[in-house]
């Protein structure tokens, strides 16, 4: 028996995974979502969605991506892993995701193609959106210059693309690199750490999807998460997780607030002092690892997330699954896209 069956739990509540099956819509992340889907719907050109490491930008992203009807808009998230990416790299994947098989090695000529398909999704009643998530990775002043010179492709009523950033406060620094880019953010949103009420109703929320019926956590428990994780969401799992494995090891039901002490002191988290800086992380290391992991192996199944289909970079039309079966994928990661265009270079 492992901590999922002593706990009736179908699956695991806690992954760090931006899995949007438990995509939990707080106060705030509602309101972002709104003010974000207005903005692609009128156009608008920039929007920034900016919050600190663990607040639930990535999982937000993916769940925006799943609310743009595949009718209206032809969308694209591009998951930026390192800041090595350059200028020309960045507008070929731009290409791909919108539906340009063959993107031109010659500049001019790519962004000659970019402008036609741009004009024939505008033609179709079609709104081009890309969403980027780690934006805070682009660091160059002749990225942001790319960016400026993209926006300037416009309809006699709108632009004719419009983009989304994700990523740390450090995105707007980035944006002075241009600072007539930075002057073209028509919307911008911060998310913020949870407050106590949020805490405990996404915790709930995740254990409720998860397959619990029972109260696994007393409040008082709940109340010291809150308070070690700081409201912020990775550190709400992170906590939660080597809870429940602690918790099952004494046979808790439900988990007390001295079993979260105990994980806070293993991984090393201090609950904030007043007058200590509100942007201090609670403790490294924020991403889940072998360390912050519950420490017992229990069989995890890959969860199923909804695939949009992208035009294939050769013959037909591929049906939704074949989609994902072909790549490109309309959420694409750095080592992926390269990938696919060694394919392409290659001749198929």
């Amino acid at each position: 028996m492992n901590y999922l069956d002593f706990y009736k739990l179908n699956e695991e509540p806690f992954s760090s995974a931006p899995d949007i099956k438990f995509y939990y819509n707080s106060a705030q992340h509602s309101k972002a979502l709104v003010r974000l889907m207005y903005a692609v719907d009128s156009m608008k050109g920039l929007a920034l969605l900016i919050g600190d490491i663990g607040t639930g930008k990535t999982t937000l992203a993916r769940r925006m991506l799943d609310s743009l009807p595949e009718e209206e808009y032809e969308s694209a998230l591009l998951v930026i892993i390192h800041s090595g990416i350059t200028a020309d790299w960045l507008l070929k994947k731009i290409a791909l995701q919108l539906g340009i098989a063959e993107p031109s090695e010659n500049k001019i000529a790519l962004l000659s193609q970019l402008y036609e398909r741009l004009s024939e999704l505008y033609e179709q009643h079609k709104k081009a959106v890309v969403l980027i998530d780690e934006a805070q990775m682009l660091k160059s002043k002749e990225m942001m210059e790319e960016f400026r010179g993209l926006l300037n492709l416009e309809a006699p009523d709108r632009k004719l693309i419009t983009f989304v950033f994700f990523g740390l406060p450090e995105i707007e620094d980035n944006l002075l690199l241009d600072g007539p880019l930075a002057q073209r953010v028509a919307l911008k949103y911060k998310l913020e750490s949870f407050n106590y009420e949020s805490s405990e109703a996404y915790i709930k929320h995740r254990l409720g999807l998860a397959g619990s019926k029972d109260d696994i956590f007393s409040l008082e428990a709940i109340e010291k998460i809150h308070a070690f994780s700081r409201g912020i969401p990775r550190m709400i799992n992170i906590i939660s997780s080597n809870a429940l494995f602690e918790g099952f090891l004494v046979k808790a039901k439900p988990i007390e607030a001295k079993t979260i002490d105990d994980v806070a002191a293993d991984l090393g988290i201090k609950i904030q002092q007043p007058g200590e800086d509100e942007k201090t992380e609670p403790a490294p290391p924020i991403e889940e690892t072998a360390e912050t992991a519950p420490r017992e192996p229990v069989h995890r199944e890959v969860p199923t997330q909804k695939a949009r289909p992208a035009p294939s970079p050769v013959g037909p039309k591929a049906t939704k699954n074949e989609a994902v079966k072909q790549v490109p994928r309309k959420e694409e990661t750095l080592d992926e896209i390269d990938s696919i265009l060694d394919k392409l270079e290659k001749g198929g």
